[in-house]
């Protein structure tokens, strides 16, 4: 029997999601769907553990026959070839450094029957979702953003993710690229929105759909994203445009928000000359969960080789 169904697993900050993904239809199985709240601060085995038991949730839900492997949307850094955690310096995760995930899930899940694992970049997990069943999906070249916690990226040509050569800058991302008086990541994020506005104006909020609420009636606030919307085409136009990318994806938290900077974005990227299309993920959540699984694709699995130890 055909090995259709890969497991997508997307691992966040303080959560785990994962699902079976039909590998034909490009489909989440969604009564599979999965979530457990995770401890980034907890054991390497808690820590583990909390994962494989969300991973065996879903495993029981589809014949066993049937899956080909495990994909993983992982945070870095972390490698990916080698399914070794290497966090450190942030207040997640520090506790898995050094642990082989590969070999720690294999051996709670029981997998000795050539059950797949594999690994790529939670961003580019995201775009790789996106160029295959969602708002990309019709284009050749996109580029994949996740504007939230922190500032990801992915470039991409034909479902691979390009993360070397002159089109694209080192790593294949933008987050930690110079922009005003730190890197891009400090900027286009949630931590940069919410820093501004206490700023400016002594207040803090705890998280960007509390300070979107305050638009109607804060002046500041208004200004606030009307300044993000013209930042960020300045920023991503010359690097739309050097990649040739038919079109930009916006996912990630702030997104919720585009009604209250899209305009001016989209504005600013065409004052840039820049003249790509610009679509608000349709998949959101989902599309990590699709990318990951689709590492069990084998001919993409060959192709996106070159481009894992990069990440």
């Amino acid at each position: 029997m055909d090995k259709n169904i890969a497991l997508g697993t997307d691992i966040g900050g303080s959560h785990i999601s994962c699902a079976a993904i039909d590998l034909v239809s490009g489909k989440v199985m969604r009564d599979t769907l999965t979530e457990r709240s995770v401890d980034n601060q907890a054991q390497s085995d808690v820590i583990i553990g909390t994962w494989a038991q969300a991973l065996s949730t879903v495993l029981n839900k589809v014949p066993r026959e049937n899956v080909k492997g495990i994909g993983f949307a992982m945070p870095g850094p972390f490698d990916y070839v080698k399914g070794i955690c290497y966090i450190r310096g942030v207040a997640k995760y520090e506790n898995l450094y050094g642990i082989n995930v590969t070999d720690a899930i294999s051996n709670i899940l029981g997998i000795h029957d050539g059950l797949l694992i594999r690994f790529m970049n939670d961003a580019s997990a995201f775009a790789v979702g996106e160029a295959w069943a969602g708002s990309a999906s019709k284009f050749n070249r996109s580029l994949s953003i996740t504007l939230g916690t922190g500032f990801g990226s992915a470039f991409i040509s034909k479902r691979i993710p390009i993360v070397d050569g002159s089109e694209v800058p080192k790593l294949g991302c933008i987050y930690h690229l110079p922009y005003k008086d730190g890197i891009a990541d400090d900027y286009f994020s949630t931590r940069g929105l919410l820093s501004r506005y206490k700023k400016l104006t002594g207040k803090e909020l705890g998280g960007v759909k509390e300070l979107a609420a305050l638009a109607g009636t804060d002046k500041v606030v208004t200004d606030l994203f009307t300044d993000f919307g013209d930042n960020a085409g300045l920023f991503l136009a010359p690097w739309l445009k050097k990649f040739r990318a038919e079109i930009l994806v916006v996912g990630g938290n702030i997104s919720h928000a585009y009604n209250l900077f899209g305009n001016v974005f989209e504005d600013r990227l065409k004052k840039e000359n820049c003249f790509c299309e610009v679509a608000i993920s349709k998949l959101k959540e989902d599309a990590a969960l699709l990318g990951s699984a689709y590492l069990l694709d084998d001919d993409f699995w060959k192709s996106v080789q070159h481009a894992l130890p990069l990440m």
